[in-house]
């Protein structure tokens, strides 16, 4: 048992090492570190479960740990991610020179049911930024980071670490720090000007009330977290009677929606999401195509037949 406990501390130092690294280096969301800090969790149950030292793993008990992840019940999404971390994890151990060669490379992933981003429909879209006089200044940032992340189809994280000096007021775009530290340009030219000078120049001042802050979306205290703007969107969405479940997320869906609707062609929309490969904007074409195949049925005088 005392040899168990000490291998343990041995990894957590690494596990320890190893979130720093996504966080410094690879600049990963604060929800990514944690969901990766979970999957390692798991699967260190599963090397004491088995009785393995996590520096010993070959590929035979990497196979194991798939398959002790689909038994457990994980659905392929979340066992995917779980395996996912794990090889990461083991990539980075290569890296630092600490193991010779990754067990969890040739570990494919279960195969993952793609469900159709979840986005606003015409009339919701409607609903939501219909303007309202806010009360306060908390009322009017909220409403203005609804606009926002509407306009520029921007990650959550990507957001709230925008600092002022990122945006270039006379060309209305912004730079962005993305996933794996990819920088890019993206356009707020949608969001409305006198929302965004009204907030910029007048309500982000008086929140901080003499608070610095170097970023972009602020609280009273200064930074606003992605959980903070996650409760703001549920929120505001709720208090504008709107049923489906909307996210900041579902602000970005819709964006990409909206564009392709509108005639974007899908890799410039690909780009503006801050997308590597083209087949993760590709899901967006389903959602169009949906549409389209709604339309047909609901519209043709033969279909009704």
């Amino acid at each position: 048992m005392f040899k168990e406990s000490c291998i343990f501390i041995y990894m957590n130092s690494y596990v320890k090492s190893f979130s720093e690294y996504l966080n410094d280096e690879l600049n990963y969301s604060e929800k990514t570190v944690k969901t990766y800090l979970e999957a390692l969790k798991e699967f260190e149950n599963f090397l004491n479960t088995h009785h393995y030292a996590f520096l010993s793993i070959k590929k035979e008990e990497a196979n194991q740990y798939k398959a002790f992840l689909i038994s457990k019940g994980f659905e392929s999404k979340t066992a995917s991610l779980y395996l996912s971390a794990v090889r990461s994890f083991y990539r980075y151990l290569v890296e630092i020179k600490t193991i010779s060669s990754n067990p969890f490379a040739a570990i494919r992933n279960p195969k993952v049911i793609k469900k159709l981003p979840n986005f606003l429909n015409q009339s919701e879209s409607e609903i939501l930024f219909t303007e309202e006089k806010p009360c306060n200044d908390l009322e009017f940032r909220n409403e203005f980071i609804i606009e926002f992340l509407y306009a520029t189809g921007l990650r959550v994280s990507e957001a709230c670490n925008i600092k002022l000096s990122d945006i270039l007021l006379s060309e209305k775009k912004i730079k962005v720090m993305g996933k794996g530290r990819k920088e890019r340009i993206v356009f707020y030219k949608a969001c409305d000007a006198d929302l965004f000078a009204t907030y910029l120049n007048e309500v982000r001042p008086r929140l901080l009330n003499g608070v610095s802050s170097d970023y972009f979306l602020v609280s009273k205290t200064g930074k606003l977290t992605t959980r903070s703007v996650e409760k703001i969107v549920e929120n505001y969405t709720r208090k504008k009677n709107i049923k489906s479940k909307v996210t900041p997320h579902t602000l970005r869906h819709t964006f990409a929606t909206d564009l392709l609707n509108n005639g974007a062609d899908i890799r410039s929309v690909g780009e503006m999401l801050g997308h590597e490969s083209l087949s993760t904007t590709q899901i967006y074409t389903h959602v169009t195509a949906e549409r389209l195949k709604q339309v047909y049925n609901h519209t043709h005088p033969r279909t009704k037949k």
